[in-house]
């Protein structure tokens, strides 16, 4: 009986220790790092993006620098079957001037990294 119930206590360990990665869910990862963007969240955009993408992080964390009142509308992302890529819906809308202009989502490259998902690029 302690087999048992010893044996329980170190599956249900376990599964609490896998459910909480974001590996299980690059779909996750991309809107996090988009939603940083829109934000301009300079801190997270570092902690999502890939080793490869590490050599432009100031250009993903500036990309909205000359427009203002930046969100994201309609932002529903999914992974493309097992694949490394996130098909994304929904657009970016900032405002240049007095003009509100529309970037639309589309798909992006998702790594593996230290058991963690890692925004990569478009896909």
């Amino acid at each position: 009986m302690k087999k048992v119930f010893f044996l329980l206590i170190f599956v249900l360990l376990f599964l609490a220790a896998c459910g909480g990665s974001s590996a299980s869910d690059p779909a996750a990862t991309v809107e996090k790092y988009l939603q940083a963007k829109a934000d301009s969240n300079a801190d997270t955009i570092r902690e999502l993006l890939c080793a490869e993408m590490e050599a432009v992080s100031e250009r993903e964390i500036r990309t909205f620098e000359s427009v203002s009142d930046v969100h994201l509308e309609g932002m529903a992302c999914q992974q493309v079957g097992d694949s490394e890529i996130v098909a994304c819906e929904g657009k970016f809308v900032a405002t240049y001037g007095a003009e509100d202009t529309e970037f639309p989502l589309s798909s992006y490259r998702v790594v593996e990294e230290d058991g963690e998902w890692k925004w990569c690029g478009e896909g």
